[in-house]
């Protein structure tokens, strides 16, 4: 295995045998995780600046979500028509490719003028910044040995949480200093300097297997949603966990910015940080995939997220209800997604890159549909709404994993 910075001119080979793959160095699996949360940032960035953002362009404040929809269809798009090229072209010149377009995006984005170029720009940043995102997932898990697959996949999804979580808190802060074009600013910079980073040290993914043709892959994908059974179950578990999700963190800027509270952006999106000890729970859901018990795990983060909407609907009473209440909602979710990917990436080893985009997909169908949701039935049944709708999909999540138990192939080689 190559180390952190292998040399330019003669980069390891590595062994395109998935089962005979060496284990990856911890230290590329943090450089992995640290990238994904840089890039994934860039789709959550405007969740704490709707209201800025409505202002400044004339939204209605029931139509704030749009923005959040535009960035979640732009993370459809990428799922669909490039993730899935991991599985054709070389990984590493692909990840520099997006970064340096990315970096570009974004730079039109902080000077848009009309509602028309905000939202182009935002379904540019959740196309790119999906695409990094999942395709560097997808390349760790292609570098992994399977014994410890489960584990790499929770230390990159560890990153995501992170970076998802602090783009929240960076977004309000910069925002309060220079207003929401600054935050799409400093965005581009952080992206071209990854973009650096990645290029000198990125070793060498295994060989794409033949597939044909860019047709033939996206048609192999249609196969996959038909055909595989994990991903059928596992995917609709995760668009029922994303849209919980995104009712919450979308609708939650609304409450707080207005009386009592009158919170500042930065104040808002501080919240976010409570959710960070949720990646102690994906990373510890990965280990328990690796030992066969991702069922189980599944089983628990489920009771979590019903859980978690009974101290959250307490918000307007006690600030103290919603950080137990976020605290307890991203350690059920991040679980959840954890052992999704563990359980969906045991088969097709040459697929890598497609299963995550289809299994993405539920992801962004759930997104933009709870982010719509959540902003809609707050404007008319105020917080007690947006919280009956999130403990209800969360019940239909654990009601759907209940009853598809008996459909879900063996969770590991050895155990169910």
């Amino acid at each position: 295995m190559p180390s952190a910075a292998p040399a330019p001119t003669a980069p390891t080979a590595i062994s395109t045998d998935p089962c005979r793959a060496p284990a990856l160095e911890r230290a590329m699996v943090l450089l992995f995780a640290v990238a994904a949360g840089i890039s994934v940032a860039n789709v959550y960035y405007a969740q704490p600046l709707l209201d800025a953002l409505a202002a400044d362009f004339g939204i209605a404040t029931a139509s704030a979500g749009v923005v959040v929809t535009a960035t979640q269809a732009g993370s459809t798009l990428a799922l669909l028509l490039l993730v899935p090229l991991g599985d054709l072209l070389p990984r590493r010149a692909l990840m520099l490719w997006q970064a340096a377009a990315l970096a570009l995006f974004l730079l039109a984005l902080a000077a848009s003028a009309s509602v028309w170029t905000l939202l182009a720009g935002m379904l540019a940043a959740g196309l790119l910044g999906t695409a990094m995102t999942q395709g560097l997932i997808a390349y760790a898990a292609a570098l992994s040995a399977p014994s410890q697959r489960g584990s790499v996949l929770g230390t990159v999804q560890s990153g995501v949480v992170i970076g998802l979580l602090l783009a929240r808190v960076v977004s309000g802060a910069l925002a309060d200093l220079g207003g929401w074009r600054l935050v799409y600013l400093c965005s581009a910079a952080l992206i071209a300097l990854l973009g650096v980073v990645l290029a000198r040290t990125l070793p060498p993914s295994p060989a794409p297997a033949a597939v044909g043709g860019y047709l033939r892959l996206l048609a192999s994908m249609a196969a996959l949603l038909r055909h595989d059974r994990a991903l059928q179950v596992r995917g609709v578990l995760a668009l029922l966990m994303f849209a919980v999700l995104n009712v919450f963190w979308s609708a939650l800027v609304l409450p707080l910015s207005a009386p009592p509270h009158s919170m500042s952006h930065g104040a808002i999106g501080a919240f976010g940080l409570v959710g960070a000890i949720g990646v102690l729970g994906g990373s510890r859901a990965g280990r328990w995939a690796d030992r066969g018990l991702a069922q189980r795990a599944s089983g628990a983060a489920l009771l979590l997220l019903v859980l978690s909407w009974l101290p959250l609907a307490f918000t307007g009473a006690s600030l103290w209800a919603l950080i137990g209440g976020i605290l307890v909602l991203d350690i059920g979710a991040q679980m959840i997604h954890v052992t999704n990917q563990s359980l969906i990436l045991r088969a097709h080893a040459q697929a890598h890159s497609r299963l995550i985009g289809c299994y993405m997909m539920f992801y962004a169908v759930g997104s933009g549909g709870g982010a719509l949701a959540g902003t809609h039935v707050y404007a008319s049944a105020g917080w007690a709404g947006v919280c009956w709708l999130g403990a209800a999909i969360s019940l239909a999540a654990l009601l759907w994993w209940a009853l598809t138990l008996k459909w879900m192939p063996s969770a590991s080689p050895t155990a169910a």
